[in-house]
């Protein structure tokens, strides 16, 4: 039988000239894992990988501005853009699909917390996966917690929020992402979140309506089933997104 480090040898000459894109494609394919704009692929990226991939994209990124007639070898404003373009998608606008989850700490609701808890605005970056436009708002976070609910650090929903965003999405299923992280997280009675953002897929082409919000909610547990908490949490954050 090979000797292991002989086996890991010969899988590196077979992964020559293979793009690292074509890898982590097949990996996640054999584990039959989805890798939609929405999600996070980071546990089948291996050390190194996401350096390899930046290159990779810098390359494609390259003859996209080729393919657009733009002279990026004399026009010393877009000489290095296919690699900005490229580490701005994946180190910072899409990061939320290429690292893995905040490290969050949860303590025990030592105090048997029992009343409503409001944590926001917090900003909200992302972009349409239709358009790759920035999709730029904010969000309230409402947690009715109960004795046995973990507690964390309010800088701790932003971090989560930031993760979730942080991917080509759609308002209405980064919302239903958020909740459900935050719910796996914390084990709360009730959750509910409003998201307030402008689209730059409306405002910025097609109509070109700078005006436009999109709103939207999730309500769960008590939230859902009380009208009177949830009335209180919507009164509770700014009166454009509370209803009039």
């Amino acid at each position: 039988m090979p000797h292991p480090d002989a086996m890991t040898a010969e899988s590196r000459a077979d992964d020559a000239g293979v793009p690292v894109s074509v890898r982590i494609r097949e990996r996640l394919r054999a584990a039959r894992k989805r890798f939609h704009a929405n999600d996070n692929i980071a546990d089948f990226i291996q050390p190194g990988e996401l350096d390899q991939l930046l290159e990779e994209v810098t390359d494609k990124m390259q003859a996209v501005l080729d393919s657009l007639v733009i002279d990026t070898t004399s026009d010393h404003n877009t000489e290095d853009t296919a690699r900005r373009v490229a580490k701005m998608y994946l180190k910072e606008v899409f990061a939320g699909r290429y690292v893995k989850a905040p490290t969050i700490t949860e303590f025990p609701n030592a105090e048997h917390l029992n009343e409503l808890m409001i944590v926001g605005p917090i900003t909200v970056r992302s972009a349409c996966s239709h358009h790759f436009c920035p999709v730029i708002g904010r969000l309230w976070i409402g947690v009715m917690p109960n004795e046995h609910t973990n507690v964390i650090g309010l800088s701790k929903y932003a971090r989560l929020a930031e993760w979730i965003m942080g991917r080509p999405q759609i308002q209405e299923e980064a919302v239903v992402q958020l909740a459900d992280l935050i719910q796996e997280k914390t084990q709360p009675d009730g959750l509910a979140i409003v998201m307030e953002a402008t689209h730059y897929c409306m405002a910025w082409r097609g109509v070109k309506d700078m005006d436009s919000r999109m709103i939207n909610s999730v309500m769960r547990g008590v939230f859902l089933k009380d009208a009177n908490l949830r009335r209180e949490f919507l009164s509770l954050i700014p009166r454009q997104v509370a209803p009039q």
